[in-house]
């Protein structure tokens, strides 16, 4: 399977310097976060040209609260997603990342007619029935990315955000496999990527403690085999650190990612 890596973990004074690091660790594409992408599109598209490295993803990244009882606020929220998609199409990447709802619930209990969750999930299902015809008329994919308990209340396994995206039914709506928070949150991470071979999309590489592959105890060679047992074939993309907010640690992660590539590829990456 294809590696990228994220933007912001790629040193480089200018956006083509980025691309030519990636290019020097013979890392095929880049993961992009979805703020403020609009304003990039031309140079991505100039760096792809120039270097032959993919676009491979977006990460819509913590912007408004799809799942806010405010409508004006999912409103601001569908808008934004709206705009990674179409930002995703426009630099030819395959899917667009999205994470629900971090923290608590922000939505009543209903009980016993709906508990927040049930509410939470029947919201989600409710965007992504619409969410998912622009995605196709868009040619992209969504990718729906549990987290962790720690981070959020909603979604934190896969076989959680596999029950919605199955109920969706659609081609384009899938989830994310994140090695990091699955980590955290599954006892057996080879397990639950055999258990949701149908929904998986999309895979975030990092190390339990979230640093690099192989800073860590994750065992990626097991993670890889699952992998490849369910053929798997779309992207696995670098997330560590502080994602979206990593470019104090570029520089280091540029003189660490050559030892780690080795790693993930030994592995079955």
């Amino acid at each position: 399977m294809p590696i990228a890596i994220q933007e912001d973990m790629l040193p480089g004074r200018t956006l083509l310097d980025k691309f030519e690091t990636a290019r020097r660790l013979g890392a095929p594409g880049i993961e992009f976060w979805g703020r403020g992408l609009s304003q990039k599109t031309p140079d991505i598209a100039d760096a792809m040209a120039r270097t032959g490295i993919a676009a491979a993803s977006v990460n819509h990244g913590r912007q408004s609260r799809l799942l806010d009882p405010d409508p004006a606020e999912r409103d601001r929220a569908l808008a934004e997603l709206r705009s990674s998609i179409t930002c995703a199409a426009d630099i030819g990447a395959k899917g667009v990342i999205f994470v629900p709802h971090f923290f608590g619930p922000i939505l009543p209990d209903l009980s016993p007619y709906m508990t927040a969750d049930q509410l939470q999930a029947e919201l989600l299902y409710t965007h992504l029935r619409t969410l998912s015809d622009f995605a196709d008329a868009m040619d992209v994919e969504l990718y729906v990315e549990p987290v962790n308990r720690y981070e959020t209340h909603f979604l934190n396994r896969l076989e959680q955000a596999a029950m919605i995206t199955r109920k969706v039914n659609h081609p384009r709506v899938k989830i994310v496999a994140d090695l990091f928070h699955m980590a955290l949150d599954e006892e057996d991470i080879a397990g639950a990527i055999r258990a949701n071979a149908d929904a998986i999309g999309h895979v975030h590489l990092a190390d339990s403690n979230r640093r690099l592959p192989g800073q860590g105890s994750t065992d990626f060679s097991s993670a890889a085999s699952a992998l490849a047992e369910i053929g798997y074939r779309g992207w696995a993309a670098f997330e560590c650190g502080e994602p979206g907010d990593n470019g104090v640690r570029a520089e280091q992660y540029g003189r660490d990612l050559p030892a780690s590539l080795s790693l993930l590829r030994a592995a079955g990456f």
